[in-house]
């Protein structure tokens, strides 16, 4: 016995999704396959709007009027009902199914807390349906308590381990918290300007701006004074409003009569990409009647709005369509919901064509790597052809989420479908996305905690990473801070920028002054350059390349100063040779390109470049032996592209030991003897002076041309 659901807000909304083949069980509906959830905390303003087929029960006792009030749903009465019939009942098995169906009430008008503790009762009193076990699990994953759900979600699948719902429950419960530790990049807010407390939904953009926008909302003041009769409450109508320079949203107004009807409920529309023609949803309502929801659209006059008309889409006459989308290929493409025969589950996304010559629709198309034998509703497409839509079938956080698939080439199918995750969904219920353009923000609505009203929409964005570079410069040799050094930053993107560093010798990129701009962006590579009087530049390297979270980039300077003897890597020669010594284990070039780097870095200045050997042998000698070894080094410079005139070659023999013979002597074994010799047998720079200018063809680049080596 297939329940329809095709009445008004109950199909813009759809708030409890049945699929399946349907059993009365113990006089109620229950599904053999899947019971979908219904939209957190909704009243029964929507549940009564649900067209169902009631049953006439033979039934006479105290559950009569229970019975009865909780087949026509009404929940909230249905509750004290039952609660004043459990004392009259006799029957333990009455009593349980009292319990059953006190929780699912709570469960139905999503009051998960009751649900809760009621549905605990009935299990635990022994009520033999396993849907009380699992409804019991959800109203608890409902909550966002998943590791508690899972728990009794496994109990479920031992109740019942054909039935495959339970694994998908299982699976939810796992990524969902998962999602939760691990939140995406996006921030949600609620737009208090935008909302109310009745529903606000289904937002579109109106203009290429990104300025207006067109919603649902069942807030008062629309067209008349009429009362859904299904409902009780205002029919639901598109509203506008439009963002100021300042980012505030006017008043919402409804749109005119040409849109909205005074005795049918209007919304879940959309904008062509020109923003002249909008496609809506409308659910007529007639009494004892059932009526199933079609697409209209009208255009643009001015600052007005041409009369509706019906959008012809072949569809049986049972069937009900809705929350259209369209785009690609100049608005030929609309996707919308439906029911109709052919499809994967209660509600799936189907698509059809425009064909300009023919001026009509063709034959939908159901988009079978999106939907599921859930409920699949809410699309929207992307103009590079990814489509978005909201489900309860795929594997989620509760009720409804928010997935996007992927277009197969240019192929009318989509398939890679991916749960956009948590803040986007939650264990509420999401739904009804748009996008700015091909930015990463834009609205989407939801009934999560912090809803204004009963639906609220909410803006989304993806914050732009924040990085920051900082660090300390100090003397390399004393360890003090270096105020006043100044720190160049250079990126890949072209930016360049200089800070001071304070007395402390701190310095920061984070913001730029007086804006929210920032220094440090995403994917750039930056070079930094740090300057002080009298000490030698250095030099850095940071990229936010890569990096998808917010990051603060520590990077400090220890400054050679530019007294004295400066040493720098090794470079070895053999014995009694000025060769610079390159083998296997040994390239003494490599540490010649460190002082070539040193030069490169600080084109002004002039050095002396100093080399030296230990005591042993003759004066002379080693005097001659150092010079050579000096020479050696001047010249792999000059062969790199140093200017000959900023090094002077000297040595300095055994001259200038830094450890003296006598102290050789003393120590305790060859190795640390030998040891001792090698650090005399150094070659090191000290700088001369720093106002060398280089040659034009020098200066005009910045730097050192830089030959190939041989």
């Amino acid at each position: 016995m297939p329940r329809e659901l095709t009445r008004g807000i109950s199909f813009l909304k759809t708030k409890i999704y049945y699929f399946g083949n349907l059993e009365i069980v113990d006089d109620i509906y229950r599904t053999n396959s899947v019971i979908l959830m219904k939209f957190a905390r909704f009243t029964l303003f929507l549940l009564s709007l649900l067209t169902l087929p009631l049953i006439t029960t033979a039934q006479k006792g105290p559950l009569d009027e229970a019975d009865n009030l909780y087949e026509n749903i009404a929940y909230y009465e249905a509750i004290d009902a039952y609660k004043k019939a459990y004392s009259k009942v006799k029957k333990a098995e009455d009593k349980k199914l009292i319990l059953y169906k006190i929780g699912m009430s709570y469960y139905f008008l999503e009051d998960n807390q009751n649900a809760e503790s009621w549905l605990d009762k009935a299990v635990k009193s022994g009520y033999s349906d396993p849907e009380a076990q699992y409804f019991y699990a959800d109203a608890i994953r409902k909550q966002g308590r998943y590791d508690d759900a899972l728990v009794e979600f496994q109990k479920y699948k031992d109740l019942a381990p054909n039935d495959a719902k339970a694994q998908t429950a299982i699976k939810s419960c796992q990524v969902a918290q998962e999602w939760v530790d691990n939140p995406t990049r996006y921030s949600v807010e609620p737009d208090p300007l935008l909302n109310s407390k009745q529903f606000d939904f289904s937002p579109t953009y109106a203009d290429k701006k990104f300025d207006e926008l067109i919603f649902t909302s069942t807030r008062e003041g629309s067209m008349g004074n009429e009362i859904d009769p299904n409902s009780g409450e205002s029919f639901s109508a598109l509203w506008y409003t439009k963002r100021d320079k300042k980012g505030k949203w006017s008043v919402p107004q409804p749109l005119p009569e040409m849109v909205n009807s005074p005795d049918a409920n209007e919304g879940s529309a959309a904008m062509d990409d020109r923003y002249k023609e909008l496609y809506f949803t409308r659910c007529a309502t007639q009494k004892n009647k059932k009526v199933g929801c079609v697409i209209y659209k009208t255009r643009t006059m001015g600052r007005s709005w041409a009369e509706a008309e019906l959008v012809d889409i072949k569809k049986p006459d049972t069937s009900t369509i809705g929350h259209p989308t369209v785009g690609l290929s100049d608005d030929s493409y609309m996707f919308f919901a439906s029911d109709m025969p052919g499809g994967k589950g209660g509600k799936d996304i189907w698509l059809v064509k425009y064909d300009k010559r023919e001026k009509t629709w063709s034959a939908p198309i159901n988009i079978e790597g999106v939907n599921t034998d859930g409920d699949e509703m809410f699309p929207y497409i992307r103009q590079d052809g990814r489509l978005y839509f909201a489900s309860n079938g795929h594997p989620g956080m509760g009720g409804l989420d928010i997935f996007v698939a992927e277009r197969n080439g240019k192929n009318d199918s989509w398939g890679n479908v991916q749960n956009m995750q948590y803040p986007i969904n939650s264990s509420a219920n999401d739904f009804g996305i748009i996008f700015e353009g091909e930015a990463e923000r834009g609205y989407l609505t939801s009934d999560r905690d912090g809803t204004r009203g009963k639906d609220d929409i909410w803006s989304f964005r993806i914050p732009p990473l924040k990085f920051i570079i900082d660090g300390v410069i100090t003397d390399l040799v004393t360890g003090e801070s270096i105020p006043g050094a100044t720190v160049l930053l250079t990126g890949t993107d072209g930016s360049s920028v200089q800070v001071t560093a304070d007395e402390l010798g701190y310095y920061e990129f984070d913001e730029k002054e007086g804006s929210d701009e920032r220094y440090i962006l995403e994917g750039t590579s930056y070079t930094l350059e740090v300057s002080a009087d009298g000490y030698l530049k250095g030099k850095g390297q940071e990229t936010t390349v890569g990096i998808q979270k917010s990051t603060r980039f520590k990077h400090d300077f220890k400054l050679q100063p530019m007294k004295g003897e400066i040493d720098f890597p090794e470079v070895r020669y053999d014995l009694g040779k000025w060769e610079l010594q390159v083998n296997d284990s040994v390239n003494s070039k490599d540490s010649l390109d460190y002082l070539y780097q040193t030069l490169t870095e600080n084109p002004n200045i002039v050095i002396e470049l100093m080399a030296h050997t230990d005591t042993r042998g003759s004066d002379a000698a080693n005097q001659k032996l150092s010079q050579k070894r000096a020479q050696s080094c001047v010249d792999y410079l000059v062969s790199k592209g140093i200017n000959a005139d900023r090094m002077m070659a000297k040595g300095y023999g055994e001259s200038q030991p830094r450890i003296s013979d006598e102290q050789i002597a003393q120590l305790p074994t060859k190795e640390e003897q030998e040891a001792a010799h090698q650090k005399n047998r150094r070659t090191t720079f000290k700088v001369l002076r720093d106002d060398y200018v280089p040659p034009a063809t020098e200066e005009s680049s910045g730097e050192e041309e830089t030959p190939s080596e041989e």
